[in-house]
């Protein structure tokens, strides 16, 4: 799914007058068409603390949420657990999820920027990146703030009829932007956007909630 239709999940679990998380326009307003598809990372201090990587694929945001985080090291393996599609103005969230409301907590955007799916190949022809990720093995090479170079996810778990939950592996390619430094703390790292921890973005919107204008 794809569009608007591919929303309907991510629009069911929330309340928009309750949360400033977007709905996501009836045209995308956010996309970028004719451009590089783009990417995202943030950091999500939730029930458990994770990041969520974000790749644009046909108009939506495709979800995975990663406990770790991704690695440089491609020695890492980092579980990764799809999640429902954003919108592709979440690209640009940063921000307190109420309490009460799903996701409560607090997002920052760790990293964002664009990327390229890698050549794959199926029967002798070119597949689309959506077929990749649908088939269960995926390569892109990140452009970021932060991530560089080639990356793949693959599902090695569900996806298959089955009825178990889909688990999926999120690797580094060992290539010349591999590194040994794997994923920063959490609560300690900075938003690409703002420069702010997951602490001060909490801070400010609780005093902005205290002094309201």
């Amino acid at each position: 799914m794809s569009g608007r239709n591919g929303l309907t999940t991510y629009r069911g679990k929330r309340h928009f007058d309750r949360t400033r998380e977007p709905q996501g326009g009836p045209t995308s307003s956010g996309a970028s068409a004719g451009d590089t598809p783009c990417f995202v990372v943030q950091i999500h201090d939730a029930s458990t603390l994770h990041f969520d990587f974000r790749l644009e694929v046909d108009g939506v945001l495709k979800s995975w949420s990663v406990p770790k985080g991704p690695s440089t090291d491609p020695q890492d393996k980092r579980l990764a657990m799809p999640t429902e599609d954003h919108p592709l103005e979440y690209r640009e969230f940063e921000g307190v999820i109420p309490d009460g409301e799903y996701g409560a907590g607090t997002v920052i955007v760790w990293d964002e920027g664009s990327y390229r799916p890698l050549p794959g190949r199926k029967k002798g022809r070119t597949r689309t990146f959506a077929e990749a990720l649908e088939q269960g093995h995926a390569s892109f090479w990140l452009d970021g703030s932060k991530l560089h170079g080639g990356y793949a996810l693959t599902r090695f778990r569900g996806g298959d009829g089955s009825g178990a939950r889909e688990s999926w592996l999120l690797v580094k390619e060992n290539d010349d932007r591999a590194g040994r430094r794997g994923t920063p703390d959490a609560r300690r790292a900075r938003s690409v956007r703002s420069g702010r921890t997951l602490k001060r973005v909490a801070e400010e919107e609780a005093g902005e909630q205290g002094n309201p204008r």
